[in-house]
């Protein structure tokens, strides 16, 4: 089963959203596009590590294909914000695509040339190769599912969620 990475702002957001999909077999918050080992949430938070918090995504290429994976990342995030999602600032914040092979960087920067046209600002957006996923801490994984009523949830990961189930009905995980 194919992965992809994303680092789009606050993780509990961008799980969320992911989770909504027909074809996404598992959606893991974790750090990656940095130089620290193993790191902590406390290490990425301090900005020191050089990671970003992302998520993995595990899916069913014969029902969405990577190309939906973008669409839906670059629905879900503004990647003209340098360094921040919202309030969530620091560069731990920053948007970026991972690549897992060459057919994910080519199709990465083809969309992001493409989508750069549609913005009056500069897309943002890193493109590295992943070298390696750290898992965050378990407390962070489904943390919208376990926390619906939190407040930043509300205010953040709520309306995200609502974009992709309107943008993207015909993709939905049927309930």
């Amino acid at each position: 089963m194919p992965s992809a990475t994303f680092g789009g702002g606050c993780f509990w957001c961008t799980e969320a959203a992911f989770k909504q999909l027909d074809g996404v077999d598992s959606v893991t918050s974790g750090y990656a596009g940095g130089h620290a080992e193993d790191p902590t949430y406390r290490e990425v938070c301090s900005g020191n590590t050089g990671h970003a918090e992302v998520i993995q995504v595990d899916y069913d290429d014969e029902t969405l294909e990577y190309a939906d994976l973008l669409d839906v990342f670059f629905t879900v995030h503004d990647p003209t914000q340098l360094n921040r999602q919202g309030p969530d600032v620091g560069t731990q914040y920053r948007s970026i695509v991972l690549a897992h092979d060459e057919d994910q960087r080519h199709q990465a920067e083809a969309y992001i040339e493409a989508v750069d046209e549609e913005y009056d600002d500069d897309v943002v957006t890193e493109l590295q190769d992943l070298e390696t996923f750290y898992r965050a801490e378990e407390k962070h994984q489904d943390y919208f599912e376990k926390n619906p009523n939190d407040a930043y949830c509300q205010m953040h990961a709520s309306p995200k969620v609502e974009k992709v189930r309107e943008k993207f009905q015909n993709k939905l995980q049927q309930a």
